[in-house]
């Protein structure tokens, strides 16, 4: 086993990919195609879905909400509707993290 399936044993989740993959396929037929809802007829609103599948989830606790966050941020990604919408891979100081990873504190400590 390599040290990268090794690491993906404990920090990925198959199941959340295949639970965003089935509510992808079943919201294609309830729906239609994402290029024509967030592209060409930029009906929907994937940033506003987003933060009312977070508000659900911290008002209910309902993981499915999380699944559902997950899809509007990978269609977001797909289909930008923010103007300028670019990716570029930034290092660890370019967005606050809220709290302190457990490296973080032990390299703080002297300890790694």
């Amino acid at each position: 086993m390599t040290q990268e399936e090794m690491i993906l044993q404990t920090e990925y989740c198959p199941r959340f990919d295949e639970l965003r993959k089935n509510r992808m396929v079943v919201s294609f037929y309830k729906y239609g195609p994402l290029i024509d809802n967030y592209k060409n007829e930029k009906c929907m609103d994937a940033i506003g879905n987003l933060k009312a599948r977070i508000e659900a989830y911290e008002k209910t606790g309902n993981t499915e909400f999380l699944v559902d966050a997950a899809n509007f941020c990978m269609i977001e990604f797909m289909y930008p509707q923010k103007e300028g919408a670019y990716f570029e891979g930034t290092d660890s100081g370019a967005c606050n993290t809220v709290g302190f990873g457990v490296n973080e504190v032990k390299r703080e400590i002297g300890l790694l």
